[in-house]
This record gives C-alpha cells, structure tokens and sequence, in this order.
C-alpha cells in the first residue's frame, strides 16, 4: 500500500525515515492494547516494509493490510514453514518480556534462578 506525499517520497505502512536516512519499522499489537512492536532499523523503505509486512500477516494472516499485497503468498509460505517447525518443537525457546523491573524484583529473580542452578549441581554430585 504505497502512498505519496506531497514532496514525492514513497511513504508505506509502518514505515518511518529516521533524520540520518535509515528507515525504523514497528507494527501495533491489537491483543496488547495497541502496543507498539519494533521491527528493526533497514536501509531502505522497501526493506521496511516488507518487515512490516511480515510481522501483519504473522499477527492477521489473510486479513492484514499489506504494503505489497502481490507478495502476500510468500509470506503465507513463511508461516506455513514456521508453524511446521513449531509444530515439531524444534527451535522453540520461552522468551519473557519485561518492560520495566525495580532492582529489588530483578535481584530476586537473579537469586532465585542461581539458588535452584546450585541445588541442581549439589543433586548432581550426590548422584
């Protein structure tokens, strides 16, 4: 979905031009309130936005407003291969997103995690 401006840039969905020239890519999460989700800094606005484009068919599959709506198959091709791969636990890691810890939780956890890595090598030495 290119538009254009009044100067002539091509402007796309998601895309923004950073003052030094790159191009910044983020996406809205509809099942977070809108949050806003980073797709990374490219060098050009095509690269962008098929980021973008990426990551809105990840999220809405067939219904998602697309920058390159005539690419749309390989992007259908991605998710295929990756829910296959998923599907079969191969790659699969648990990732937790904080926004924002005082130190005394992060502490915690921090203790927490390397008093049960002790305990697994204390059982291991026993065994």
């Amino acid at each position: 979905m290119k538009k254009t401006d009044g100067g002539g840039d091509t402007r796309y969905r998601g895309v923004r031009r950073r003052p030094w020239g790159k191009f910044a890519a983020e996406i809205r999460d509809s099942s977070r309130q809108g949050a806003r989700i980073w797709l990374g800094t490219f060098s050009t606005a095509e690269e962008a936005a098929r980021a973008y484009d990426r990551a809105a068919y990840r999220m809405r599959g067939s219904l998602a407003v697309l920058n390159f709506p005539e690419e749309a198959h390989l992007y259908a091709a991605e998710a295929s291969a990756v829910s296959t791969s998923s599907a079969a636990g191969e790659g699969r890691r648990e990732v937790i997103e904080l926004e924002y810890l005082d130190e005394k939780v992060l502490e915690d956890m921090l203790l927490d995690s390397g008093e049960k890595e002790e305990e697994k090598e204390k059982e291991k030495g026993r065994g």
